[in-house]
């Protein structure tokens, strides 16, 4: 598979995280730990198949014990700290902090071997971001620093998913079939713990039931597999700043649903997410020309 290949295989999973805001209104009035724990194991199963049908389960054998643990640290990890700042913060500006991450993979990125962080990666960022925030913080009514504990979270959330990223590429040898037991201990895990701190609630309708299986399907399953494609094979930079493109696809999803309504600060945070990108491209295309 060729870098800009694996580049788009892993904005794959930007679109598939788009309608994840969509399918878990649509769970209502499921708790988050237990839809994280029905979610990743379905992912975790979908895997398990593929590599049945791969013959790759000699491969996960191979796979060091660190690896794993660090795989669903990742994945775990982030989840529990993106739940647990939202109960902590109010959403909007919680949300906001938590979208640093893929401004941290830009920049985190400049350490890895072989790859050079220029101007325009980061300004590329930086534009793209503020897209972003337009967006995730426009339900914002400032921040509280009695919110403080949620905001704390929220970035560590942030430089949780940076830091798996960004150590995914370094891991390169890694076959993706790993991700399979990352979904399936991270389904343990969230299992767990909502036996300790939630209540279990199933959905109520048939609605909700199709929209947890989508979500085990694609934004909490195919797509760990795809981004884990995309950082350890393709232009981890660029899809870094292609990565501010989900909260924008997140609100078309919901205005399309009827969910939300349209407004001209969406016109405005799609020019700047889409510039973002593009200056983002330019110099991932200076550098290979170079």
């Amino acid at each position: 598979m060729t870098k800009g290949w694996a580049t788009l295989t892993g904005f794959g999973a930007v679109l598939l995280w788009s309608l994840l805001a969509l399918l878990t209104v649509q769970t209502a009035p499921v708790p988050p730990l237990q839809l994280n724990a029905v979610c990743f194991g379905l992912g975790g199963l979908i895997g398990l198949i593929w590599v049945a049908a791969t013959g790759s389960m000699g491969a996960l054998r191979a796979v060091p014990l660190r690896v794993y643990v660090f795989g669903t640290a990742g994945l775990f990890g982030y989840h529990l700290l993106y739940f647990s700042a939202l109960r902590l913060a109010p959403a909007a500006e919680a949300g906001l902090i938590a979208y640093l991450w893929p401004l941290l993979i830009v920049l985190l990125s400049g350490m890895l071997p072989g790859e050079k962080l220029v101007a325009r990666h980061i300004f590329g960022a930086l534009l793209a971001f503020a897209g972003a925030a337009l967006i995730v913080s426009s339900g914002a009514a400032g921040f509280d620093l009695s919110h403080a504990p949620g905001y704390a979270l929220a970035f560590i959330c942030a430089l949780t998913w940076a830091v798996y990223s960004v150590v995914s590429r370094r891991l390169g040898d890694v076959p993706t079939a790993s991700v399979t037991v990352f979904c399936l201990a991270t389904s343990l895990l969230s299992a767990a713990a909502h036996l300790m701190i939630e209540t279990t609630v199933w959905p109520g309708s048939g609605q909700g039931w199709f929209a947890m299986a989508a979500l085990g399907l694609g934004p909490v399953g195919l797509a760990f597999f795809i981004w884990d494609i995309g950082v350890k094979r393709g232009d981890i930079q660029l899809l870094g700043v292609a990565s501010y493109a989900a909260p924008l696809l997140s609100t078309l999803a919901l205005i399309l649903a009827g969910i939300a309504s349209p407004s001209g600060t969406l016109l405005v945070a799609a020019g700047l997410i889409a510039g973002g990108a593009a200056l983002a491209a330019s110099a991932s295309a200076r550098r290979r020309a170079g």
